[in-house]
């Protein structure tokens, strides 16, 4: 009765939260543009390129920043800021981007 009505707009809304979900990892990498460069790609040596990382490793990598067990400058001031379901977006996001 329902039938292809109601898998549209199933489809409908599972792609509008699709777009909301990629529009906030979007916002979450592009903080880390400044130094990272757009899209994760580093424009310096002295910077890491994180486009195209495994998402498990940039994960593992942002947890070791925010819990202190990886040193460096300014990385664990920033990983303190992103909640464990961000770090997730934002790895999974940049993880997907051409090296």
């Amino acid at each position: 009765m329902f039938g292809k009505p109601l898998v549209a707009a199933l489809a409908l809304v599972a792609l509008h939260a699709h777009a909301q979900e990629n529009a906030a990892a979007r916002g979450l990498a592009a903080t880390c543009a400044s130094c990272h460069g757009t899209d994760g790609r580093s424009v310096t040596k002295e910077v890491a390129s994180l486009a195209g990382l495994p998402k498990d490793y940039l994960v593992a990598q942002m947890k070791a920043f925010r819990d202190g067990a990886r040193p460096a400058t300014v990385m664990p001031q920033i990983a303190k800021g992103y909640s464990d379901a961000q770090i997730e977006l934002v790895a999974d996001y940049l993880s997907r981007r051409p090296r």
